[in-house]
């Protein structure tokens, strides 16, 4: 039996106990029929709007693997909706996926915002528990995510768009990872660190001639002599 199927026998086996302990304690059978309906509707719902989420993490990878391969010049505001779409997928799972921060990594490289590309990047290649042979203990969301993603790659006619996007960003995820974190960390330095072309204020200094046309003497000596001089036409 799939988890995912196990994990449904489960919950209705505890509906079942629930209704159970509310006949052994006398309740009305048509409340009971009624707090099972509200039980089984919240959890439909719940687990459509759960799936949504995880479909569109997929959609995510489509927008960007299109913006990322492509020599296509795109507008600005196309790229920030992407980005945007990501990081709204990103908080409907606790333990995303290594794939999804790379992704998101690398659009965040593309649009020149470099710190917000060393953050995600730097999760995917520094830290030592970041690849996912790593992720045993996966929240409900990433297990969702992984049963949809084994049905794509299992099934290639049932999503080809979105199977060619995964392979194509984890192609870009093996082979460029490493060099965008790079380039976002020298970016980063680059931005920081002071200009070359600015020197410090230079602290006073006395100047001293080199020749002697630079040998002048004292404004005081100067108008000694030229009252001298006037003193003794004055005699004459």
């Amino acid at each position: 039996m799939k988890s995912a199927n196990k994990r449904f026998v489960q919950k209705s086996i505890a509906v079942v106990v629930i209704v159970t302990l509310l006949y052994g304690a006398g309740v009305a059978p048509a409340v009971m029929f009624f707090v099972s309906g509200v039980v089984f509707i919240v959890f439909l719902f719940t687990r459509k709007a759960q799936n949504r989420e995880v479909e569109r993490l997929f959609d995510f990878y489509v927008a960007a693997d299109a913006i990322l391969r492509e020599d296509r010049r795109w507008f600005g505001f196309e790229v920030t909706e992407v980005l945007e779409d990501g990081h709204e997928a990103l908080e409907g799972i606790p333990d995303p996926p290594p794939l999804q921060l790379f992704t998101l990594g690398a659009l965040h490289h593309r649009v020149d915002q470099h710190a917000a590309a060393e953050e995600f990047l730097s999760r995917v290649v520094d830290e030592e528990h970041s690849d996912e042979r790593f992720l045993t203990h996966p929240s409900s969301q990433l297990r969702r995510y992984v049963t949809l993603l084994r049905k794509i790659e299992s099934e290639p006619s049932f999503a080809p768009k979105t199977l060619g996007a995964i392979r194509s960003l984890e192609r870009m995820r093996r082979k460029n990872a490493h060099t965008l974190l790079a380039e976002s960390r020298l970016a980063l330095e680059d931005s920081i660190r002071p200009t070359q072309m600015i020197c410090p204020t230079a602290s006073p200094q006395t100047f001293v001639p080199d020749t002697p046309m630079q040998m002048r003497p004292a404004i005081q000596d100067v108008l000694h002599d030229i009252y001298d001089i006037q003193q003794d036409d004055q005699s004459n």
